[in-house]
């Protein structure tokens, strides 16, 4: 394992998750869950509803207390550095709308100052510009379409240029020709800008589009971890749907001797 110099925190890791749990008495719903995520990559959680997802993005967060484990963005170790840490952070997913009552602009504004963003006017500028809101910058969120109103959270998942960024589902209500903008845009951050990106999804065709690699959860725990396009074949399915399904249906870590 590679080690991190606390001093510089440049081993290029944005996010790294080691023996991570929560219990809820005696309910394990994250069970020794150790993965990292690297600068400018995508990894891809993936596993059914009631697999652990979005109690990990919630620990991750600080929304949630891990009953065990830990958690660094960065070099920073989130338990220590609870500021520190999360202000290298970001999130957007479709059931976390912005306020409705506020308009684009007031929105970009609030959590850019929330954060603390040096140039915020410069910074909420571009971010209108480049999520194409200019026409609805004085539009109150409420009122956007579900089309609008990603591409408005997505703007303010980048105010403060994460170096991690938490996806839940982010194109979940959108039509495909919308998803496909908001996919090459998030997959351009990855690239451009070297931020980690950790996305849960159901659509396996937008996994295999832009995750580098992915992660298989069940029960809390992760089973399979590899490079979507390559991974269904090593373990025998036609296509990462079709091993989703299998995973979903009869978790490998229940079939006695296979933990591959």
């Amino acid at each position: 394992m590679s080690t991190v110099n606390p001093a510089r925190g440049d081993d290029g890791v944005a996010l790294r998750i080691q023996n991570l749990g929560k219990r809820y008495g005696g309910v394990a719903a994250v069970d020794d869950v150790s993965f990292h995520v690297q600068r400018g990559e995508v990894v891809g959680l993936l596993g059914p509803n009631g697999a652990g997802k979005t109690t990990t993005i919630n620990m991750v967060l600080g929304l949630l207390e891990p009953t065990t484990g830990t958690v660094r963005i960065g070099h920073v170790d989130l338990r220590e550095n609870r500021v520190a840490a999360l202000s290298r952070t970001n999130f957007a997913a479709v059931y976390a709308a912005l306020p409705g009552n506020l308009t684009v602009t007031e929105n970009l504004r609030f959590f850019g100052l929330l954060y603390d963003v040096r140039g915020l006017r410069r910074r909420v500028d571009e971010l209108i510009e480049e999520f194409d809101l200019t026409h609805l910058r004085h539009t109150k969120c409420g009122l956007l379409s579900s089309g609008e109103q990603t591409r408005a959270a997505l703007a303010k998942a980048l105010i403060n240029r994460p170096q991690l960024l938490l996806l839940d589902e982010p194109t979940a209500s959108l039509d495909p020709s919308a998803a496909q903008i908001v996919r090459q845009k998030i997959k351009s951050l990855a690239t451009a800008d070297r931020c980690g990106i950790l996305w849960t999804s159901h659509n396996m065709y937008e996994v295999e589009a832009v995750c580098d690699r992915v992660l298989f959860l069940s029960h809390g725990k992760i089973l399979l971890e590899g490079n979507p396009k390559i991974l269904p074949g090593l373990h025998g399915a036609a296509t990462l749907e079709d091993l989703f399904i299998r995973v979903a249906r009869e978790p490998l870590a229940e079939r006695t001797g296979d933990s591959s």
